[in-house]
């Protein structure tokens, strides 16, 4: 990777300089995404596809970005995205202007060509808008080759990618193969920029208005009404981010970024950019505890798939077309502050068996629905297979660490396999019920002690909020008085000022090693809630609810001395939990069957 020296050292002199995770928006249509910043610059986009190599990558130092901003640099950034949608507006206040430009990646998606659409508006005043494009493939290394203006369209390529620009005719490209250009407008003017990437060359015609127009009507076929929910507006962005993270084949990727530091300078940086079944499972639980949509037959489509393909030798983790993530390696690049640049991702070959539990309840919620497919059906009876030879193993468990005999992972697979009971009576019913009271018996003689507070792992008597995940799907039952007193342990041990944390990283005290696991609040809210407590668990929910940047947008962690966010995102599970806790925690809401 070199030393810090030499990686500033390749920084192009013009990179966008970074800002904290909170000030970026992210655009999505299903199969990639793009990182805005509050200059209008998108500074982070893979084409054609999630786990391709990034065009724009100055978010981690490629360099590579598509900016439109004001030449007057005395101005102040906002922005919000249009309700139930990603299509995102952002906003720029000048000394004698206003000015607003709206993004999106156009809907409906292809998986081999994107259209990234951005439309700039004077609403007061009148204003001097600057352009610059800077197609860098390779994650930077790279540039596009031959430019040129064929009517009112720029072109260019590189090997395997074609791009075409419409709506800037008066620009040039520099010795850099950058593009430049400026435009004016006046109050009320109007200016459409489209770009096209593809993988082979395109003749579709860049209409800004049809573009638009489809890409609206997706949004609103996509997303439905929350209303009657815990804070509908924000349940419906819940929606909007799953349904832009999930690609067309079914799978949903964990975010859209690779690399961005969870902690500074300790090597905690990640790819996120592939679908993981657990991931995925607690996506599809979310949209299943609203109601049958279209992201819980995507959810059980893929995850079925996955499951009849490799059975026991099911990885956590795909790319979102189901293929094998690609080994771990470095990026000669400078990186976030703080973050080391990585693709790729070593987790995805672990075996962990808590993952066979959540596909097991991600079935059942669907059968419950009415939605459970000939193929998920069968798969169902492949993983209670998996289960049955594979349960007494030591696995990496939730949060992916050394193998051991982790209690979450068993009482994740009994939950799986009583759902599966209920949902499916009969013989495989019957096998499931059976091999849930074994496992749970096996579980409760290893990891239960003699108070009645459940174990972190056979071996370790710590706290660990991963076993709240259970309990928020209703197990053990209500009554059993394990629930209680393990839930009042993990919040006096690993809560701060309504935040809480995963488990304690030895001789470090709370936030100085990680930040507040989001997840595991909104999982604290629906357990707290699942007890009885409905006070309480509304308060978690609201305080959990509140660690999100002005996008509304969460990470997979919070810094809560900073008020900053720490990891990739948009971190798909966190909004599922919060769609989850938003259809639980209202008056007419219980646990499905």
């Amino acid at each position: 990777m070199g030393d810090t020296a030499d990686k500033a050292a390749q920084v192009p002199n013009d990179v966008c300089p970074p800002w904290v995770l909170r000030a970026y928006a992210v655009l999505a249509d299903g199969e990639r995404g793009a990182v805005v910043d509050p200059k209008g610059r998108i500074v982070w986009l893979c084409a054609p596809r999630w786990h391709s190599d990034a065009v724009f990558s100055a978010l981690i130092g490629g360099g590579g970005y598509f900016g439109v901003e004001p030449e007057d640099h005395w101005h102040v950034w906002g922005g919000y995205y249009e309700d139930g949608t990603l299509i995102r507006a952002s906003r720029w206040v000048t000394a004698d202007s206003v000015i607003e430009c709206r993004d999106a990646l156009a809907m409906p998606a292809s998986v081999d060509r994107l259209v990234l659409l951005r439309r700039i508006r004077v609403e007061e005043g009148e204003a001097r808008l600057r352009l610059t494009l800077d197609p860098r493939p390779g994650f930077g290394r790279g540039g596009m080759r031959c430019p040129r203006l064929e009517g009112d369209v720029w072109t260019a390529y590189t090997d395997g990618l074609r791009l075409r620009l419409h709506g800037v005719r008066r620009a040039a490209w520099d010795a850099r193969s950058v593009l430049r250009g400026e435009f004016r407008l006046r109050k009320g003017e109007e200016h459409d920029l489209v770009l096209e990437l593809s993988e082979k060359e395109s003749t579709a015609r860049l209409d800004p208005e049809r573009l638009w127009a489809r890409t609206e009507e997706a949004w609103r076929r996509a997303v439905p009404d929350c209303s009657g929910l815990a804070a509908p507006r924000d349940a419906r962005h819940a929606y909007a981010v799953l349904r832009g993270l999930t690609s067309s084949s079914g799978g949903m990727v964990a975010a859209v970024t690779t690399s961005l530091p969870e902690h500074a300078n300790t090597g905690r940086s990640y790819d996120y950019r592939y679908a993981w079944l657990r991931d995925q499972s607690y996506a599809g639980l979310a949209v299943a505890a609203h109601g049958p949509h279209d992201l819980l037959d995507t959810a059980v489509r893929f995850t079925a798939e996955r499951v009849l393909a490799d059975g026991e030798g099911l990885h956590p983790a795909y790319t979102v077309d189901g293929g094998p993530v690609p080994e771990e390696r470095g990026l000669p690049l400078p990186g976030y502050p703080g973050g080391q640049d990585r693709i790729g991702n070593r987790a995805a070959d672990q075996f962990q068996l808590d993952a066979f539990g959540e596909v097991l309840q991600l079935f059942a919620a669907a059968a419950h629905h009415d939605r459970l497919t000939p193929e998920a059906e069968q798969a169902v009876t492949v993983a209670v297979r998996a289960v049955e030879h594979n349960w007494q193993r030591p696995d990496a468990g939730m949060w992916e660490l050394d193998e051991r005999w982790w209690t979450q992972s068993r009482l994740s697979v009994v939950c799986g396999l009583r759902r599966v009971a209920e949902a499916l009576p009969g013989r495989t019913g019957q096998r499931c019920a059976d091999l849930a009271e074994a496992v749970f018996a096996e579980t409760r003689r290893r990891c239960l002690r003699e108070d009645g507070r459940w174990r972190r792992a056979a071996d370790d008597d710590g706290p660990e909020a991963a076993l709240l995940t259970p309990l928020a799907r209703g197990f053990p039952s209500a009554d059993d008085p394990s629930n209680s007193v393990t839930r009042r342990f993990i919040e006096d041990q690993l809560s701060d000022d309504g935040y809480l944390y995963r488990f304690v990283h030895q001789g470090i005290p709370l936030g100085e090693a990680e930040g507040a696991f989001l997840l595991c609040g909104f999982t604290m809210a629906l357990a707290t809630d699942h007890l009885g407590d409905r006070a309480g668990a509304l308060r978690w929910f609201e305080r959990t609810r509140a660690a999100c940047g002005p996008s509304g947008l969460f990470a997979e962690e919070y810094d809560v001395r900073q008020r900053q966010l720490r990891g990739n995102l948009p971190q798909a599970f966190v909004h599922a939990l919060l769609l989850e806790c938003a259809v639980r925690l209202n008056d007419a809401s219980t646990l499905p069957p």
